[in-house]
Formats: C-alpha cells, sequence, structure tokens
C-alpha cells in the first residue's frame, strides 16, 4: 500500500470512493462470459437470493489466498449475492470472472459505507487486501465494467426510442395463394377461375393504463377476393378473405378491463364480434389467420350473430370450471337515422354457459336472439353473416325485416396434449317481422366436427380434418327451402417453420354446393402463409 494511497484515506472518503468506483451493476445476474443479454441478466436477477458467507458457494474451491480474503471480506460486510441453492448453476468450477463479480459487490460495498459518512467500519487491512484483489483480477473487472456501461448505455438508448411504455405493437401478414376447381358454378354455368395470390396485413395496438386492462386499435387492410364471385356461393369462402384495395383502415376498436377478479368487461366501439369475445370452443381452427382455411371451418356460425359494429361484452368466472357470457350487438350503432342507433337498429342479445369439469372436456351451451333490418340498403339481411346457403341466411328476401333465435351447443375433447376433438351443432327458428311474410317462420341447422393432431411431423405442426353442413333452410312456412344436403370436407396442415411463420396448404370440397344436389362439387385448394410479430 503506497504513502499516497493511505495519505487520501486520512484526508477524504469521498476520493477513496473514487478510487474504489467499479460497474454499479453489483451480481445483477451471472456474472460470466455467458451472460450477454438484457433478458438473461433479468432471468438471472429473479433467481438471486442473499448468502453471507462464499463457503455456502458449493462448487467454488478455496485452495487460494484469493477466495480466503473474499471469504472473509464477504462475512464482514455481507456483500455478495448469490443463487437460492448456494451453487452456481451445476457443479462447476467458480470462474475468474465470478470471483471479479463478487469482488465488483464487495468494492461495492465498502464504497457504499464511505459515502454514508461509515468508513470508520472498513479497516486498514481490508483496504490492503481489497486492492490486492484489484490488482490481481484488473482484467476480470475491466471486463466486467465494459460489459455493464455497454448494458447501460443499450438500455437508456431503448428507453430513449422506444415507442411507448403503455402500448405494444403486434401484427400480422397473409399471404395467400388460391385456386378454386370444378366443372360449373352454381346454377350450371361453367367455373372459370384463376390462380389468386393476395395478401392480408394487420397491425394491433394493445395499449394498458392500469396492467389489468386494454385498448385494442387494430388497422386492417387487404385485397383477397371473395371465392363466391366465381363460384356463384358463400360456401367456397376463404377464412380470411376481404378486399378493401389495401386501403387501411381501423376495423376494430375495443376497451377491455375487469370489474372484479371473476368479472370482465369488453366495450367495442367498432368491428364487435362474438367469437373475439367469448370461447367458441374450437381453439385449434378458430383463428383466420392461422386457423382453419375456410370461413364454416373455422367456428360455429352463431358466433357470426351481429357482428361488426359496437357491443357490450361481459364474462363471468372465465377462470373457473363454470363460465358464463352475456353481451349485446348493435351493427349500426353509429348510424343515428330512423331504424338504426344502439337500440332501434339491428341488433343482437347473447348469452352462453360454458362447463370444463377438467382439462380434457370443455362443452358450452350458447343463445341468440338477432333482429335484422333493411335500414342500410337492399338485401342487408343476413342471419349468417353469409355462411351457409343463400336461402338460410335471407329465408324471406333479403329486404324483409327478420328476427330469429339461434340456439347452439359447441364441445372440445382433448384426450391428450396431441389430439384434439372438437364439434358443434346449431338451430334456427328464423321469424319475418316485415311485409306480406310477416309472422312466416323457417327453420335452419348446421353441424360440424373436427380432429386436430398436434406435433404432426415436427413439433408446433398441426394437422387438421373438418367435415360438417354448414346452415341449411330445411322448414319455410309457404316459401322455398334447401331441396338437398351440402356437406363441407377440409384438410389443412399448418406447418410451424418459426416462431414466427406459418405455413398452411390445405384443399377445400364442397360437394352439392347451396345444398342442391344439381350442382357440382368445387374445389378450393389453398396456400396461406402467415407472419406474426
Amino acid at each position: 500500500m503506497t504513502k499516497l494511497f493511505w495519505n487520501t484515506v486520512k484526508v477524504s472518503p469521498a476520493v477513496l470512493a473514487a478510487t474504489f468506483l467499479v460497474a454499479n451493476s453489483a451480481w445483477a445476474g451471472e456474472a460470466n462470459q455467458n451472460v450477454t443479454s438484457v433478458d438473461q441478466l433479468a432471468q438471472a436477477s429473479q433467481e438471486i437470493g442473499q448468502v453471507t458467507s462464499v463457503s455456502q458457494f458449493s462448487d467454488v474451491q478455496p485452495t487460494d489466498w484469493a477466495f480466503q480474503a473474499l471469504q472473509s471480506l464477504v462475512e464482514r460486510y455481507g456483500c455478495i449475492a448469490g443463487y437460492p441453492n448456494g451453487t452456481y448453476r451445476g457443479n462447476r468450477a467458480l470462474t475468474r470472472y465470478e470471483f471479479a463479480a463478487g469482488l465488483n459487490a464487495c468494492l461495492d460495498r465498502v464504497n457504499e459505507l464511505i459515502a454514508t459518512a461509515t468508513a470508520d467500519l472498513v479497516t486498514k487491512e481490508d483496504l490492503a487486501t481489497l486492492q490486492r484483489l484489484q490488482e490481481e483480477f484488473s482484467a476480470e473487472l475491466a471486463t466486467l465494467r465494459g460489459r455493464v456501461d455497454a448494458l447501460e448505455a443499450r438500455t437508456a438508448e431503448l428507453e430513449a426510442n422506444q415507442f411507448s411504455t403503455t402500448t405494444k405493437l403486434s401484427g400480422e401478414v397473409i399471404f395467400a395463394g388460391s385456386q378454386v376447381f370444378g366443372d360449373t358454378r352454381v346454377g350450371g354455368q361453367d367455373l372459370a377461375s384463376n390462380t389468386t395470390f393476395s395478401d392480408r396485413v394487420r397491425l394491433t395496438l394493445n395499449t394498458s393504463f392500469t396492467g389489468t386492462d386494454r385498448l385494442q386499435t387494430r388497422l386492417n387492410a387487404g385485397n383477397i377476393v371473395s371465392n363466391s364471385t366465381v363460384t356463384g356461393t358463400n360456401m367456397t369462402r376463404l377464412g380470411f378473405d376481404g378486399d378493401n384495395g389495401n386501403s387501411v383502415v381501423v376495423d376494430k376498436l375495443n376497451y377491455s378491463f375487469n370489474l372484479s377478479e371473476a368479472i370482465s368487461v369488453k366495450i367495442d366501439a367498432t368491428g364487435a364480434e362474438l367469437n373475439e369475445n367469448v370461447n367458441v370452443f374450437h381453439p385449434d381452427f378458430a383463428s383466420s389467420g392461422r386457423g382453419a382455411l375456410s370461413r364454416y371451418g373455422r367456428f360455429s356460425p352463431i358466433y357470426r350473430q351481429g357482428q361488426g359494429g359496437a357491443g357490450l361484452t361481459v364474462n363471468f368466472n372465465s377462470g373457473g370450471p363454470l363460465t358464463f357470457s352475456a353481451a349485446y350487438l348493435a351493427p349500426r350503432s353509429n348510424d343515428p337515422a330512423d331504424r338504426n342507433g344502439v337500440f332501434d337498429g339491428s341488433s343482437t342479445i347473447f348469452g352462453q354457459i360454458g362447463f370444463k369439469p377438467n382439462q380434457a372436456f370443455n362443452i358450452g351451451f350458447a343463445y341468440a336472439h338477432s333482429y335484422l333490418n333493411n335500414a342500410a340498403g337492399n338485401n342487408t339481411v343476413n342471419i349468417f353473416s353469409s355462411t351457409g346457403s343463400t336461402l338460410a341466411n335471407r329465408p324471406f328476401g333479403g329486404n324483409t325485416a327478420t328476427s330469429s333465435n339461434n340456439y347452439g351447443i359447441q364441445a372440445t375433447f382433448q384426450p391428450s396434449s396431441r389430439f384434439t376433438i372438437g364439434a358443434w351443432g346449431g338451430y334456427t327458428v328464423a321469424t319475418a317481422e316485415s311485409g306480406a311474410n310477416r309472422g312466416r317462420n323457417a327453420d335452419a341447422y348446421y353441424w360440424a366436427g373436427s380432429v386436430a393432431l398436434k406435433d404432426f411431423g415436427r413439433e408446433g405442426n398441426v394437422l387438421g380434418l373438418i367435415f360438417g353442413q354448414s346452415p341449411r333452410l330445411t322448414d319455410n312456412e309457404g316459401g322455398a327451402e334447401d331441396p338437398d344436403t351440402s356437406y363441407h370436407l377440409e384438410g389443412l396442415y399448418k406447418i410451424q417453420l418459426t416462431d414466427n411463420i406459418q405455413i398452411t396448404p390445405g384443399l377445400m370440397v364442397i360437394f352439392n354446393p347451396e345444398h342442391n344436389d344439381n350442382n357440382d362439387s368445387i374445389y378450393v385448394g389453398t396456400i396461406r402463409t402467415t407472419f406474426s410479430f
């Protein structure tokens, strides 16, 4: 110890603190050469617990003077933090970098004592030991300082350039190639179709003000034209179609929050969809971007009631074995004209009870009462939102105000983590509320089943099969009915290339389109690539 050093100790504790100043991060993570990212440091810091003796580190060998010296300092000043089990993640020797990190912690502790005017607690002998240890591990300490300085600079850069402290941005981009095949379209004309390549882009801003709430703003653009334009039936529609010429629009805006631990509320200003707000009991295929390729194959049509406008949804006990959901949706709530608005226009009242006695089985019973009028223009009545036959969606014509009582049952059964069976069925009674058909009733029903094989061929991949009958009008008092039965068959294979890229090839077959066996079967081949971030 030089004379100048001891004179510094006597003259100014502040100068001594500067002498021993090192990087300001002491043992916040596993301080070795493997710690290279903020995430690793954060993970390590969560695992740290306090100890009071170097000897508690069972994999550190006390074979040299440095260990003995640091052990003495630790026991006197309590300045090292280690892992709760007293080891350094396995049976391995304490590296020089790890030892330097421990030394760094003791240096910080001594600086703290000096800064708080308790320098008399630090003996000259300990200061001399610390100086010798500094000299012995100067290279390792310099490396630690460099790493911490770089980490602090990177953290400052991220904080200065972050998008928002309350908002997270996520996105989904779809590239889709598709081809319709078949001899004739609905009606008997030749089916003339070309291969298409189209896209859909969605950017979502999720903002939280309290940590338990969420304001969702979604931007949407796409140019995926409905296959119905060439096939003559909505039964061939893809589950992610929509064409606005790739113009960016706000298609969804809502705010959700918790009233209590058991009650959650969601208020939609626009873009309300029951399938986004309640459980649809079809987890492997419900998503438009990562689920079934077809529109009908995603979920039961009962969840398409009242979609597109404003709404209020309340979920009760969503984490329990018995759940309840209730919703009110008004598709044209923003229009103040007669027969529009929140209460005078088209609307849907929805309720659902779900029962999940165990992890393998989940079943739900749903009811929806909908009222649809023609205030927005011609042929706006659309009971199943363009899912199923034209007659099922407009049993009395598109200009006749129609109410409907819709009943549905949905279930999933998962005997193992890699195998899921899903099914749904529904029955609807529609009533004409205006015109010459006022008071007339019509019945429609639908059903489907699905199988999902997870990790098929590779971890993350899903092989899926969906078969069913889309909405069919079976009884129409004094009106036309669907003469036959159409069947929907869909096979797809979701290939998870990375966490952010999924490729889904698949084939959809519609037998007897529009529930008429005079119509030839139509085939739709599709390859969907989904990028998510």
